[in-house]
């Protein structure tokens, strides 16, 4: 798909500032959002793209979001955040569940409907781009509210996928496995997952998760399929 006005939250830093750079340096017009306004000024400043202020977690800043971007063709649903208490279910506090959930998970489902609508009204081809993880995949022993967090925004993600078939609306589920962010000092760099996510979006692929993951995502299928105990992946 040609892709020329676009939304990306969490666009602050990390992946979701790394696809906005992708996205600019193809000529494409970028409306960034993030809670972060120190991050987002900086990063509009930087790349000369549109800066909204936004809490995901709000619905009804969400609403003005996709009203400042009346044109949008690709929705990058982005933004995330770790959580303190990566531990056991049990080890987290409530605030910890609360806040996660909110922001991961509400924010896509505030992203869904708020811009879904309008990409329909609009009739023409577009996009939503899903920011899951690979904890949203596979399961660790820890990982917290994160980890359940995104194991739910990959069914939002896949529910979409379904109801918008059949429609000029796609969507694209990246799953990236740690990525060097303000989240971990570890990992990818975040410019290669998103060229990686962009790629998959104009192909019109639904998921995108590193290859040497995949086999443990299919083994831990097969495994809940006939019944037996769950059990720590590891890659390839």
């Amino acid at each position: 798909m040609n892709i020329t006005h676009t939304v990306v939250t969490g666009a602050a830093g990390g992946i979701g500032r790394a696809l906005a750079a992708g996205l600019r340096a193809t000529g494409a017009h970028v409306v960034l959002a993030d809670i972060d306004a120190a991050g987002l000024a900086a990063a509009s400043a930087e790349l000369e793209a549109d800066a909204v202020p936004t809490d995901v977690a709000d619905p009804a800043a969400m609403e003005a979001l996709a009203a400042a971007a009346p044109g949008a063709d690709l929705v990058c649903l982005n933004a995330g955040i770790v959580g303190r208490d990566l531990g056991a279910p049990w080890e987290v506090s409530d605030d910890d569940w609360d806040r996660v959930f909110a922001v991961n998970v509400g924010g896509v489902r505030n992203g869904l409907r708020a811009f879904v609508p309008r990409l329909l009204a609009a009739g023409r081809p577009a996009h939503i781009l899903v920011t899951a993880s690979l904890a949203g995949l596979v399961t660790f022993p820890g990982g917290g509210a994160y980890a359940a967090s995104k194991h739910a925004v990959v069914a939002l993600a896949e529910q979409a996928a379904l109801a918008l078939e059949g429609t000029p609306v796609g969507v694209t589920l990246l799953c990236p496995a740690l990525v060097r962010t303000a989240m971990s000092p570890r990992g990818e760099g975040p410019a290669v997952i998103a060229d990686a996510a962009l790629a998959a979006v104009r192909e019109g692929r639904f998921v995108v998760t590193p290859d040497e993951w995949r086999a443990a995502v299919s083994h831990r299928a097969d495994r809940l399929a006939s019944g037996a105990r769950p059990e720590t992946p590891s890659p390839a």
